[in-house]
């Protein structure tokens, strides 16, 4: 009989597997949870799920359906706590409970008002023995987007950066192409595949006209809304990013009283106008902007830019993580900096940053790190 350490390490190695299967939700289940589900019998995995495109079918469901009748008396593994609520599916912990499953080994209480413990209630009243918090911080790194979305109203914020080493993403001329290398790049566009939407600047819109797509083969479905923050709305009716807009959705956060006949025009052409009251500097009110774009049902966010949007989001303290791409370059100290101002006087007050990975790309360095807003 195993004992109770080996037990634990059973636990956290099976729980491990269905986090890794729930990242492969990430940017294409929201607002829904990306969650990972493992079905072991014995010493074996007879089932394995994860969260479908738009948010249906549940990992529960899709481990339950592989598994069939090896179900029963298994013992499942999910990430999140199996909801409890009646929607456009039946509840997963009635599912698990009708297959016939031993025992369940949740990681993260649901924060959704609609289950948040009524599921591991739900499961514990039918008999089945239920083991929580097993890798919980894990599980709620994995889903932080949702749970910032149910418990604060905004989503996971992402910044991506890419500079030479000292700092800078252009020269005093403006131009960028290319600081990173390929390597790098392509990187980036699957990190947009794991994102619900894309932030940039009106002065990046304007300066590269892109499209802010994912062009990793493979991945080319996976296309992320589009957003641009342009209080003016100065954004060209003839952009790409407009042009596409029918195919690929586009949002333009703005201020409200915009002249009604190019907000008509944007409107007809496919985009989206999001009104935003501007904060001191003039700039839409990031804060309320979130806020919105959870109502939209975005979890994950990405932003690539430009360098007034991102400082604004780290001075209000609305940075969650920041993926750093840097570059063997010098620019120098006449080159445009990643970053503009953020009013701070003291060292000791600036953001605390906590690294959590590192990675080699051709000739550049990705560092991923969580911003501790406190």
């Amino acid at each position: 009989m195993a004992s109770q350490a080996e037990d634990q390490i059973l636990d956290i190695h099976y729980m491990t597997i269905a986090l890794r299967l729930a990242r492969r939700g990430w940017g294409h289940v929201a607002p829904n949870p990306a969650v990972g589900c493992v079905l072991v019998l014995g010493d074996k995995i007879v089932g394995r799920g994860w969260t479908q495109d738009g948010g249906r079918p549940h990992a529960e469901t899709m481990a339950l359906g592989q598994a069939g009748a090896l179900a029963e008396g298994a013992t499942a593994y999910v990430t999140l706590e199996p909801c409890s609520h009646h929607g456009k599916t039946a509840p997963c912990s009635e599912a698990l409970i009708a297959a016939g499953v031993q025992r369940v080994v949740s990681a993260l209480q649901d924060p959704d008002e609609r289950v948040n413990g009524r599921g591991i209630k739900l499961l514990e009243d039918a008999g089945i023995q239920v083991t929580t918090r097993v890798c919980e911080a894990e599980a709620l790194e994995n889903n932080l987007g949702f749970v910032l979305a149910k418990t604060i109203n905004r989503p996971l914020v992402s910044l991506k950066m890419a500079t030479t080493l000292d700092g800078k993403i252009a020269t005093r001329t403006g131009n960028s192409k290319w600081i990173t290398g390929t390597e790098a790049r392509q990187y980036g566009h699957m990190l947009r595949s794991q994102h619900d939407a894309i932030l940039v600047g009106i002065g990046t819109a304007l300066a590269d006209d892109p499209m802010l797509n994912c062009r990793v083969p493979g991945l080319e479905n996976y296309a992320p809304g589009r957003i641009v923050a342009d209080s003016r709305l100065r954004l060209p009716l003839t952009s790409n990013l407009v042009k596409t807009a029918r195919d690929i959705p586009l949002w333009i956060i703005t201020a409200p009283e915009n002249n009604p006949e190019r907000i008509k025009a944007f409107e007809e052409l496919g985009v989206r106008i999001l009104e935003c009251e501007p904060d001191a500097s003039g700039y839409p009110n990031m804060k309320r902007a979130l806020e919105q774009l959870v109502e939209l049902g975005i979890t994950r966010l990405l932003v690539e830019g430009g360098s007034h949007l991102q400082a604004s989001l780290v001075k209000e303290g609305l940075v969650d993580q920041l993926y750093w791409f840097r570059a063997a370059k010098i620019i120098g100290g006449d080159g445009i900096s990643v970053l503009q101002s953020i009013g701070l006087t003291e060292v000791h007050k600036a953001p605390a940053l906590k690294l959590v990975e590192t990675r080699r790309l051709g000739e550049d360095q990705m560092e991923n790190y969580l911003l501790r807003n406190e």
